[in-house]
């Protein structure tokens, strides 16, 4: 579909997602009929990857702004100022339909991408994270799609040199046909030395750089932007290539440039590549580009202007540079085995013009593809209130132990130890906590300092009850920011869900929107950046909705910070309210076979009370070890901590409770602390000052997990159960 003297014809126009009220206002904008190249330039810059244009009018909701925002969204990420004349660059992003279609390519792009987006701002990056969602384990097609991901993702992280500290992976059946694989990077940079996309400068050198353009890609924005079906693998041309050691290069060679004073604006050629690219620098800069394409670097022989503009190639930049400076970043990009070729200038017409061959093949007014670009208020349905469900209502277990270890080794509880040994997570020699904590902890480099990332969600909740679980998202990202002893900065999200055009889809948009907001402002919280990922569907069934938060934290001196292994000798208390709700829970679902009840509530003043009181603690050297308490309640959140360091810990149930809603509720704002036992009385009186229920649980010996009344298990037992499920799924013939 490249033929530039293709015919537009109606069946042409929805080839390309557009719908023909949006032909009609292509028509208006430019007064004519598009060519091809325009129309696929309308395709890609229109299409919900790029636009957003069905959830701009609900993000403006959220607050982007605080003392420590440097730049919130709209740029390539976000910048927050970490102290010390140090800013954290930080961005999530959803690379879901490629990595279904072609798992390794799609998910080592999906990393190479948002690497990307950070270094474009001026920054090293210093960690990563892959947020991971699969569908049921039984499907015929699972287990060669978390081969392939975790593959990808390591492949692509490994060359580069950059680490994989953490993330998540869960398995439930909605993502049967469209799995989910969302990568965030976070990066350092000078506070005062971040750079940003708006083109300037009348006649200045518009530059390519990087790798060379080739057919792989084209209109993956728009594959992004539509369902899948039965016919999805026919798409697989779609998915980029990547070249981890390209980018290596290439992060290398702008970093060495920025370090001058020769960059105006810089891009990277992501979704809709050179199109995006070009379109946005323009805009943004309220200005032209007028465009040779001759100049384009191409590794394929006979490419149309259409193919070039569209394509998805990876490792490529776009740049505007000082007049005369030219040279300057010629050498640098040429030293490093570089493309560097000056495909155009800036102009003052407002209008993108590409050239090729000696004919203008495309003239195309830029506030057109992006500010006049559709805004959708779509439909939208709130999703129905679910019906309490009172936990004496709730069947208890034949045993607590058996419980237990049913929650412990299934999928989602089971360790993910199989992946993360798949990454290098301590290169660069900074990672202070690997995966498998509450947050990984890198140091900022020749520092005691350093910075703690957490990437959560919990779909189920907001299945259930969108406004609470995306507020519940963001809380627990900050307990876990919390739980190492970090003060919590700022988030970064990626919105994976279905059509909405389907308003209980929308509906749960909205009401994840409304819930993360409200959380956001509790919190002091800010996003500032962050990626929606819509029509994640196949044949009409839509993923569980799952709005991931990252989110990182600041640790001033990284000797103020706690792990959640156990030690020997210590008291364990209980930090916040337990009602035992068993609404949504895993013990409700791995346990019963249920997946009803409403989710646990979210207060989040107390959230905000307990975290900052369980902070300050730690800072005080009081709390030794902490935990948050999520997915399976308080008993898997002290099996967690025993597992970690092989310590055992006995408990009781406190008289008046129902022993399976106590251990394994799943109410919110809640951490499991460990103290020397002459602490404790003094950290009783400090909580019942704050306003903080405290309760203490037992303490840490042995090697042995002990409920009094309700059974005992050893640890290596518990650990061997919990390491088993994912090297025996990956080992299945």
């Amino acid at each position: 579909m490249s033929d530039p003297n293709s015919a537009i014809t109606p069946e042409v126009v929805a080839a390309h997602g557009l719908t023909p009220e949006e032909y009609t206002r292509c028509l208006d904008a430019l007064g004519r009929t598009p060519n091809l190249t325009e129309l696929g330039i309308f395709s890609v810059m229109w299409s919900e990857h790029c636009s957003y244009k069905s959830s701009r009018v609900w993000l403006k909701q959220l607050p982007t702004t605080g003392p420590r925002v440097i730049c919130g969204p709209g740029e390539n990420a976000g910048v927050v100022d970490i102290g010390e004349g140090l800013a954290a660059v930080f961005k999530m992003e959803s690379h879901n339909h490629p990595s279904y279609i072609e798992p390794y390519q799609g998910a080592a792009t999906g990393v190479g991408g948002i690497l990307r987006d950070v270094f474009t701002m001026g920054a090293r990056p210093v960690a990563i994270m892959d947020p991971l969602r699969f569908g049921s384990p039984d499907h015929p097609k699972m287990r060669h799609l978390v081969s392939g991901v975790v593959a990808g993702i390591g492949g692509y992280g490994n060359c580069i040199g950059v680490p994989t500290v953490g993330g998540e992976c869960s398995f439930h059946a909605s993502y049967d046909g469209n799995i989910l694989v969302n990568a965030m990077t976070v990066g350092l940079a000078r506070a005062d030395k971040i750079f940003y996309s708006a083109a300037a400068g009348i006649g200045n050198s518009v530059v390519y750089v990087g790798s060379k353009t080739g057919r792989d890609g084209i209109h993956g924005a728009t594959m992004a932007s539509a369902e899948f079906d039965d016919a999805s693998e026919e798409k697989r041309p779609t998915v980029q290539v990547g070249d981890p050691f390209t980018e290596k290069l290439l992060l290398e060679a702008c970093l060495e440039l920025m370090a001058g004073d020769t960059i105006v604006a810089i891009q990277d050629m992501g979704a809709a590549g050179l199109t995006s690219s070009s379109v946005e620098m323009a805009s943004k800069g309220g200005v032209g580009l007028e465009l040779d394409l001759d100049s384009v670097p191409c590794r394929e022989t006979g490419m149309t202007a259409y193919e070039m503009m569209l394509s998805e190639s990876q490792e490529r930049m776009l740049m505007i540079l000082k007049p005369g400076l030219e040279d300057v970043g010629r050498k640098v990009f040429e030293k490093w085995g570089l493309d560097f070729a000056i495909i155009g200038k800036v102009t003052d017409t407002g209008r993108l013009v590409l050239r090729h061959k000696g004919a203008v093949v495309g003239d195309l007014p830029v506030d057109a593809l992006t500010d006049a670009a559709p805004m959708y208020e779509r439909p939208w349905e709130a999703t129905p209130k679910r019906a309490p469900l009172p936990a004496q209502d709730v069947p208890a277990p034949d045993s607590i132990i058996g419980a237990l270890t049913t929650l412990i080794s299934c999928p989602d509880l089971s360790s993910k130890a199989w992946i993360w040994q798949q990454y290098d997570h301590t290169v660069m020699a900074d990672t202070v906590a690997r995966p498998g904590g509450d947050s990984a902890i890198v140091r900022i480099h020749g520092s005691n300092r350093g910075l703690a990332i957490t990437t959560d969600c919990t779909p189920r909740y907001v299945h259930a009850d969108p406004e609470a679980g995306g507020a519940q998202a963001v809380a627990e990202a900050w307990r876990n920011l919390t739980a190492v002893g970090a003060l919590p900065l700022a988030v970064t999200d990626c919105m994976n869900f279905g059509n909405p055009q389907k308003p209980s889809v929308m509906g749960q948009f909205v009401g994840s929107i409304q819930g993360m907001s409200a959380a956001c402002r509790a919190l002091d919280f800010p996003v500032v950046s962050g990626n929606v990922s819509l029509y994640n569907e196949t044949n009409g069934q839509a993923i569980q909705p799952t709005p991931a938060i990252g989110a990182i934290g600041l640790i001033d001196d990284l000797g103020q910070t706690v792990r959640h292994g156990l030690a020997p000798g210590l008291s364990l208390v209980l930090v916040g309210d337990t009602l035992g709700h068993l609404g949504s829970t895993l013990y409700l679902r791995e346990v019963l076979g249920r997946e009803d009840g409403p989710p646990p509530p979210v207060d989040l003043a107390a959230e905000r009370r307990n975290g900052d009181f369980v902070r300050a603690g730690i800072r005080a050297g009081t709390i030794k070890a902490c935990h948050d308490v999520s997915d399976g309640g308080l008993l898997v959140a002290v099996a967690d901590m025993a597992m970690a360091t092989g310590t055992g810990a006995q408990l009781s149930v406190p008289s008046g409770q129902l022993p399976h809603a106590f251990l394994f509720g799943e109410d919110q704002a809640r951490y499991v602390v460990a103290l020397a036992p002459e602490a404790v009385p003094g950290f009783e009186t400090e909580a019942r000052a704050a306003g903080v229920p405290v309760l203490r649980l037992g303490q840490s010996s042995g090697d042995q997990l002990i409920v009094e009344g309700h059974g005992t298990i050893s640890i290596s037992e518990l650990k061997t159960r919990n390491e088993a499920w994912l090297p025996a799924y990956m080992a299945r013939p």
